[in-house]
């Protein structure tokens, strides 16, 4: 069956994009828990984070307060110190510098 965007309606769309984003966020959550966030950020450009921050502003869009922590713990399913206990490792020097060198622009306006 070809996939055809016109035969969709918006609502349709709108749950077929929710649901990628909920297998997305427990692939990420439960199945690549060994995938650091650096890693993300160096290969791809986002992270774990960058989607929680998505959550947070498409919350605001809609006039929906929703703090940092708030988003991420929402993302996450636990805090972020819990996360970083269970999961998070020390990233290398090489990721580091990947890291800096990738974002050198972004980390420059901070």
């Amino acid at each position: 069956m070809k996939f055809d965007r016109s035969d969709i309606d918006a609502q349709t769309q709108l749950e077929l994009e929710a649901a990628a984003f909920r297998t997305l966020r427990e692939h990420l959550m439960s199945e690549r828990t060994d995938v650091q966030n650096i890693d993300m950020m160096n290969l791809a450009g986002f992270c774990r984070n960058c989607l929680s921050r998505w959550v947070q502003e498409a919350a605001a869009e809609r006039g929906i307060e929703l703090g940092k922590d708030e988003a991420r713990e929402a993302f996450y399913g636990m805090t972020m110190a819990e996360w970083k206990a269970n999961y998070q490792t020390d990233a290398s020097s090489e990721k580091q510098d990947a890291f800096k060198a990738a974002f050198a622009d972004v980390l420059q306006k901070r």
